[in-house]
């Protein structure tokens, strides 16, 4: 049993030791940065939620359910986007943006708006130098698509995200962002999506450890139980008394 016990606890050592120095070090990467770092959220503008002006003659939102689009609606929200009022809509089929003074359809936002909303939310400098619309995922920005991507010409290569549906930025991203998402990559061991933290992969490396664990308590008693820590003491002791 012991002969078996200690080729087990050699094995899983040998299989896991490279993965625990990835832990390892993974994991003091990512505790150097601070979380708001790496969300981008040191460079979010504070902007005063403008109040709703009680005598503007908003569009009654029952008229909004004959529009295309806003058949189906669950839940309607007036707010301000730019300063401008807004109904936003869910529907079983998502979310619409309709003008809140005359009913118009106003998604999908253009590139000017999207620009306007990720510059007011931008503290950092630089300026915005291109806006793409992307609509396939990218290991950047893994949400839903469609989305506005703002580069900004700043020295960490921010780029914001906003959706074109109801105009929230949807994600920031910048250099510290991807440094510690490659970290975080290796950490979780999902070399694909990167937010899969119950992947077998992760799995199977945390049973080996907890079976290469136990395998060396199981050692340890073995070793007790023979009195072999007492005599390797005794030794130390005789070794040190000829030495003087």
């Amino acid at each position: 049993m012991k002969g078996w016990i200690t080729r087990i606890h050699l094995w899983t050592g040998l299989l896991l030791g490279l993965q625990v120095l990835v832990w390892m070090s993974s994991g003091v990467v990512m505790s150097w940065f601070a979380i708001e770092q790496v969300r981008g959220e040191h460079n979010i503008a504070v902007n005063a939620e403008k109040s709703l002006n009680t005598i503007t003659p908003y569009l009654d939102p029952a008229r909004l359910m004959g529009q295309p689009g806003a058949k189906g609606a669950r839940s309607v929200t007036l707010r301000y986007l730019l300063d401008k009022p807004v109904y936003e809509v869910e529907t079983t089929d998502g979310h619409r943006l309709f003008d809140a003074l005359t009913g118009a359809r106003l998604d999908p936002l253009p590139e000017e708006m999207a620009r306007a909303i990720a510059g007011r939310d931008f503290t950092g400098r630089g300026e915005i130098v291109s806006a793409d619309l992307l609509t396939d995922r990218t290991t950047e920005y893994r949400a839903s698509v469609p989305v506005w991507r703002l580069r900004f010409a700043d020295g960490e290569h921010t780029r914001i995200y906003v959706s074109p549906v109801t105009g929230a930025v949807v994600a920031r991203r910048n250099a510290v962002w991807r440094l510690y998402d490659f970290f975080w990559m290796l950490h979780i061991m999902d070399y694909d999506e990167r937010t899969d933290f119950n992947n077998p992969l992760i799995k199977t490396a945390s049973a080996t450890g907890l079976i290469f664990a136990l395998s060396g308590l199981a050692l340890v008693l073995f070793r007790l139980g023979a009195g072999r820590y007492m005599i390797d003491l005794r030794r130390l002791f005789r070794i040190r008394r000829r030495q003087r």
